[in-house]
């Protein structure tokens, strides 16, 4: 069984490429095989690589983003994936404003709610801040990750 992991941000350039490398890497030593990608609810930054940081944070911690491309989610993504998880609650109602019913509703989650890691249901977009930003939001996701995984395969393997 493949099960089909997509991770949402606003501009898919710094939350969700990350979330989508850690969660990659960590997948690799699953007993379930996983296809994990990425989307932001903006396309301002559609064909554009993750920003520079995102990719040299994740670097420093041994996971290559680099080569990712930023796109845009579509309504087809809802059907397409089993789980959707969102990085904060403007993110997650605009993704709910593209299903197209209850199932493809059920499918959406916030990230961190679903981790069940932080009394923030909130992963803090870095866009803005400097490297120290970008590297506690790696922790946080990583962390995120590494819960997700542990009950996915808990419940499915």
């Amino acid at each position: 069984m493949e099960l089909k992991v997509l991770m949402v941000c606003l501009g898919n350039i710094c939350r969700s490429p990350l979330a989508e490398g850690i969660f990659t890497e960590k997948a690799m030593h699953s007993s379930i095989q996983f296809q994990v990608d990425s989307a932001g609810t903006g396309n301002w930054h559609s064909g554009e690589p993750p920003d520079s940081r995102s990719i040299a944070i994740a670097k420093k911690h041994g996971i290559d983003i680099s080569l990712q491309h930023a796109r845009q989610i579509k309504p087809i993504d809802l059907t397409t994936f089993d789980l959707i998880f969102t990085m904060d609650k403007s993110v997650h109602n605009d993704v709910l404003d593209l299903a197209g019913g209850e199932e493809e509703k059920k499918k959406v989650f916030l990230l961190l709610e679903y981790a069940h890691q932080s009394a923030s249901s909130e992963v803090p977009d870095p866009y803005w801040g400097k490297e120290a930003e970008f590297e506690s939001t790696f922790q946080l996701l990583e962390s995120a990750c590494s819960a997700i995984l542990a009950r996915l395969t808990k419940s499915i393997g």
